[in-house]
């Protein structure tokens, strides 16, 4: 019985709770229901090769162009500063449509509970 009283005295409450509410999580999601699903990876694959910029999509393109720029590191830091402003660009322009798309959602919404 002391041993028993021991374990719930070491073992905090919150945190076993914790614990087994993850647990239960993990058990009862569905993980392959995201994996196996063929149509997202096609719009993903579109989606990506929509893009029109320079930068390489995937690591062969990538690797591809640390290879080329293999034997001039200054050359190749250029690049990488290149493309990192145009994915700062990217970003800063789709974060600003979401905001915009996500402020038009919230005002229809209020419209529709004014009604």
């Amino acid at each position: 019985m002391n041993h028993i009283k021991f374990l719930f005295q070491g073992v905090q409450i919150k945190s076993l709770l914790a614990v087994v509410l993850v647990g239960l999580m993990t058990l009862t999601t569905n993980v392959a229901f995201g994996q196996n699903n063929q149509v997202l990876k096609e719009q993903v694959r579109q989606d990506i090769q929509q893009d029109d910029s320079q930068r390489p999509k995937t690591i062969r393109e990538w690797n591809q162009e640390a290879r080329e720029t293999e034997g001039s590191p200054i050359q190749r830091l250029q690049k990488i500063g290149e493309e990192s402003a145009e994915a700062f660009t990217e970003f800063g322009s789709g974060y600003v449509e979401g905001a915009k798309k996500t402020a038009r959602d919230i005002q229809n919404g209020a419209s529709e509970l004014g009604e």
